[in-house]
């Protein structure tokens, strides 16, 4: 890797070191992919970056995603790109990804498609490199930019905590205290060159015309320092989510009653029992598990359940539909949420979901488990054996792994769902008992039962997926060797 080729010590390159140590981004040794556009803010951090890493003993690659959207002057940017990363004898992994093809089949906008797209290049690329950490350009107008839009959104504090300097312990914003005047004077004074996006001026774009237009109104008639103030409540705001993210995982765990694939079960006695900050904080957290992101997720969705839902205190079942597949149902006692794996649309005409009906012929071993994919719940089984001896903590376990005595169980196991008239003997009972009534009794909502996996042996079900195993088939003190089941995401 050759040096950067400028010598003065700019003051940026000062602060970026100084943010560099305050937020512990970079430790000696570390691999780190640079994302460059092309841009001034990707380009100055490329070129300051290489000029600390001897300093601070880390080595560097260079990333950039052609988008294919300004045609000629995209293919202009990875030339630069490129050149760039050989005057500097740098790595270079580069890749063409056509983002409005991308954006119609996900049904993104244009912004959220080019960004997931180039986020799921940066990481398919440090998987298949070796990096373990990837550098960003992002810069304090960036962030005020951002802060300023969540506010107009009438976001909550999450989103209006902008863009932290470092996000999963992997992503990094080295320039986050650096202003975008700062950035166009260290690249000026040292005579580097940069590409300059036309888009970025279009005023059609909302994050443009907080660029162009407001930011500099409220520089002039309100606050000089106005980015300077955006930022610094947004790493106040950051500070507290940090804080009340332990706090409401902690009051989530309390609430929570049962989870299996795509859905989370909660106590509504536990929920009536707090305020309605936490009550929206934990709904929002059990929509995010199940979902994997918050998108079209809005105050008045969370509130139709946090306080709509919860407001009654006798019900027999209500249930409400949110955006993307998002079902909440709500009974006397429990509040659940799942996420259908069909359209509600079209679950809303038929009564119950599909039915299915799966045969497990393989015994596994003690080196080779098997597996099932059960497709209408988005979920998979796995089978592995063990000797009793091997098992630490077989005991306790989660709800969704379960072990069994061996020789209690015979191959081929059936996997299906729920029918009228099961029946079995839970763990600890002597009798039978009818499978609704054990659902009834543990609180189970209606929109899980169809949709809870159970295992067989014998044609008689040894585990209700999730909730509890069969007397007959429990590990005991004679036991050698065990089955273990694992319900895990597909």
């Amino acid at each position: 890797m050759k040096k950067s080729p400028f010598t003065c010590d700019h003051n940026l390159i000062q602060t970026v070191v100084k943010t560099i140590v305050r937020h512990d981004m970079l430790t000696p040794g570390d691999v780190v992919l640079v994302g460059v556009s092309g841009g001034p803010d990707s380009v100055a951090l490329l070129h300051v970056l290489v000029r600390i890493a001897e300093r601070l003993s880390f080595s560097i690659g260079v990333a950039h995603l052609n988008h294919g959207l300004r045609g000629g002057a995209s293919d202009g940017d990875a030339r630069f790109v490129a050149e760039i990363a050989d005057a500097l004898h740098l790595p270079c992994h580069s890749a063409r990804r056509e983002v409005a093809a991308y954006r119609r089949t996900r049904k993104l906008s244009p912004e959220e498609a080019a960004r997931s797209a180039r986020y799921e290049f940066f990481e398919d690329t440090a998987v298949s490199h070796g990096y373990n950490k990837i550098a960003l350009g992002h810069h304090a107008d960036d962030n005020a930019e951002l802060v300023m839009m969540y506010l107009l959104r009438g976001s909550g504090p999450a989103g209006i905590a902008g863009i932290p300097p470092v996000r999963d312990g992997r992503y990094v914003r080295p320039m986050s205290n650096v202003s975008r005047r700062q950035i166009i004077a260290f690249l000026s004074k040292n005579g580097i060159g940069y590409r300059i996006d036309g888009s970025n001026a279009d005023v059609r774009f909302t994050r443009n015309r907080i660029r162009h237009r407001l930011i500099p109104m409220l520089q002039k008639d309100y606050n000089p320092r106005i980015s300077h103030t955006l930022n610094r409540l947004a790493d106040i705001l950051r500070a507290e989510e940090e804080w009340l993210d332990p706090l409401v995982r902690e009051m989530f765990e309390r609430c929570r009653l049962k989870g299996s694939v795509d859905s989370v079960v909660l106590s509504v006695p536990e929920l009536d029992r707090i305020g309605l900050a936490p009550r929206r904080r934990i709904i929002r957290m059990a929509i995010s598990r199940i979902k994997g992101d918050l998108r079209r997720i809005e105050l008045a969705h969370i509130d139709r359940v946090s306080v709509e839902m919860l407001a009654v205190s006798s019900v027999r079942t209500k249930t409400i539909h949110l955006p993307d597949r998002i079902r909440v149902t709500r009974t006397d006692a429990a509040l659940c949420i799942c996420r259908e794996s069909v359209p509600l649309r079209r679950m809303s005409l038929s009564s119950s979901p599909p039915d299915y009906d799966y045969q497990v012929a393989d015994v596994p071993t003690h080196r080779k488990p098997t597996e099932l994919r059960i497709a209408e719940i988005g979920g998979r089984l796995q089978f592995s054996m063990a000797s009793v001896e091997d098992v630490d903590g077989w005991r306790k376990t989660s709800p969704d792994t379960a072990f069994f005595d061996m020789a209690a169980i015979h191959f081929p196991l059936t996997v299906r769902n729920f029918r009228p008239g099961d029946r079995f003997t839970p763990l600890g009972f002597s009798g039978t008992q009818k499978l609704k009534a054990f659902f009834i009794n543990n609180k189970i909502p209606v929109a899980l039962r169809r949709q809870c996996p159970l295992l067989l042996s014998d044609e008689k079900i040894i585990w209700v997926v999730g909730h509890r195993i069969a007397e007959k088939a429990k590990v005991v003190a004679s036991s050698k060797n065990l089955l273990k089941v694992q319900l895990l995401l597909a």
